[in-house]
């Protein structure tokens, strides 16, 4: 079905694209555009339904041409946007000059839209150096100090570090994964939590991950959920992976740290997409599950949520945690207009800091990448909070 919905995005914006390129080319020249665009297209429809059925290696071959074809989406898009936004310009004036009615054919219509095909191919070009270079650097160490006036005393200046979004695989190499384990360790903290999407959808890419990450220790442990891309094939070799590295995965379970004398419940919540496993409704969990995640906790104990979309808020608030980290959103990622993030098409959550009441939610915006190895106006982030009493 996402295969389905994929392929007919890609198909849309192309047919729209195919007519612009037939404008802005030269009689007899555009007989190649239809060919063209099959062969930009043709590897990466191959590689992503190789990746979305299981059998992400037989595509490692035509990765390269893949990554092409996706590079290519965000020139079809610069150029589609231009080109509507030069056709309101082109009728505007033509209003303005000639009153109502259909604008004549006119020569210098066709210039126009050459020129601001070259602008859009102009733009994607320097947005893909600009972007990567964004997605390659060191990620934003966000500190933030929250204050919960039912904090434990024993739990007053605990320290911790979230990762999350880290998408081990093509586009994150493995001394990528090494930096931001340095970057972790340089910040001390008590306590690690990873809010999911270790891999990027094979589960033998979390070897990457466990290259990078292994021994990686903290004070009170190191704890973690999985996201939506963990379980686009079978998760059950990333938790055995987990387990061997002594990294507790919390799937509709908690746990308690204790610190100097007071507890701190940790609970997670099983991401949606457990209930439809590779596509093809296997499940692997029941999804986010919020009476089985806070089964046998001991009064007293103060709350904290890994649950990876911050869409699911309201049902980690049912776990009564004053406190709930999620990742998933990537900040929008490529966000092509300053301040509005494009992940605001999955909900109001998208990065950073959120409250209601005396709760608080921190959405943070990953290491990774997804599709594009390109961050625009998101860039990648390690969260360290630190609990006040107060």
């Amino acid at each position: 079905m996402l295969f389905l919905m994929f392929f007919l995005l890609i198909l849309g914006l192309q047919l729209l694209h195919r007519r612009l390129i037939h404008l802005i080319l030269p009689t007899g020249y555009d007989r190649w555009v239809s060919p063209v665009l099959l062969v930009i297209h043709l590897p990466l429809a191959l590689y992503v339904g190789f990746r979305l059925t299981g059998f992400g290696s037989l595509g490692d071959w035509i990765r390269p041409f893949a990554r092409a074809g996706l590079y290519f989406q965000m020139l079809t898009v610069l150029n589609l946007a231009l080109w509507g936004i030069s056709i309101l310009v082109w009728r505007a004036s033509h209003l303005w000059r000639n009153g109502f009615g259909a604008p004549p054919e006119n020569p210098d219509r066709r210039r126009f839209l050459r020129q601001t095909s070259a602008i859009g191919a102009s733009l994607a070009a320097v947005g893909v150096v600009v972007g990567n270079r964004e997605a390659r650097s060191d990620p934003e160490i966000v500190r933030l100090e929250l204050p919960f006036p039912d904090l434990p005393p024993g739990l007053d200046g605990l320290r911790l570090v979230q990762l999350s979004d880290l998408h081990a695989g093509p586009m994150v190499h493995l001394e990528q994964l090494r930096r931001w384990r340095r970057l972790t360790d340089t910040e001390r903290p008590e306590l690690v939590l990873i809010t999911g999407d270790l891999v990027d959808n094979l589960p033998e890419e979390v070897e990457g991950f466990a290259t990078a990450f292994q021994g990686f220790q903290a004070p009170l442990g190191v704890f973690a959920i999985l996201g939506n891309h963990d379980y686009f094939t079978n998760p059950r070799p990333i938790w055995a992976r987990l387990q061997t590295m002594g990294i507790a995965c919390l799937e509709n379970r908690n746990t308690l740290v204790k610190r100097n004398g007071d507890r701190l419940c940790l609970i997670g919540l099983q991401d949606p997409m457990a209930r439809h496993g590779q596509f093809r409704e296997i499940p692997y969990g029941s999804g986010p599950d919020p009476v089985a995640a806070t089964q046998g906790i001991p009064e007293g104990a103060w709350r904290l949520c890994l649950n990876h979309r911050p869409s699911d808020w309201r049902l980690a608030r049912l776990t009564n945690a004053r406190l709930t980290l999620s990742g998933h959103t990537h900040g929008g990622q490529v966000n092509l207009i300053p301040g509005v993030s494009s992940a605001l098409i999955t909900g109001r959550y998208t990065a950073g800091l959120y409250q209601e009441g005396e709760d608080f939610l921190y959405v943070n915006r990953g290491l990774g990448v997804v599709g594009l190895p390109v961050r625009i106006g998101a860039p990648p982030e390690i969260t360290v909070i630190t609990l006040r009493r107060g």
